[in-house]
């Protein structure tokens, strides 16, 4: 007979643990929308993530140098990149040109980005990533795109 009411009461209150876990996830989640889903985020314009991009190889000029010691760089090398991504994305929405048009500029992206890959302690990644950016910069000017 004990084991019944174990049983039993085992059901029980997993039923209501069940039933207590069910009504927990329902309610206000479902009512109100995803705030995610309601504001997508405009894409940045080719011109605009031109500029982002110049400014941040600006501020972390690499003539200055960096100093030897390994990962004093990483924060200009990872200022650097988050604005050659968004330069990236712009470059593959615009319309008018084609991969074929943007070819050098992608490999130099990819450069930084297999620099940034090799992670802050290494001081050989330096110039792949910032002194890469220094030429995007150049290849920039010389291929301004209405």
């Amino acid at each position: 007979m004990t084991i019944r009411w174990g049983r039993s009461a085992a059901a029980v209150l997993l039923t209501a643990a069940v039933a207590v876990g069910v009504s927990g996830c329902g309610g206000q989640a479902e009512a109100e929308p995803k705030a995610a889903a309601s504001s997508a985020k405009k894409p940045v314009s080719l011109e605009e993530a031109t500029t982002a991009f110049e400014a941040a190889v600006t501020e972390f000029d690499v003539t200055d140098g960096c100093p030897s010691a390994a990962g004093e760089c990483w924060d200009k090398m990872t200022a650097v990149m988050k604005p050659a991504r968004e330069l990236r994305k712009a470059m593959n929405a615009h319309e008018g040109t084609g991969p074929e048009f943007w070819s050098e500029a992608y490999v130099l992206i990819d450069t930084m980005e297999d620099g940034i890959a090799v992670g802050e302690d290494q001081f050989s990644n330096r110039p792949a990533v910032l002194g890469s950016a220094h030429d995007l910069v150049d290849w920039l000017g010389a291929h301004p795109v209405e």
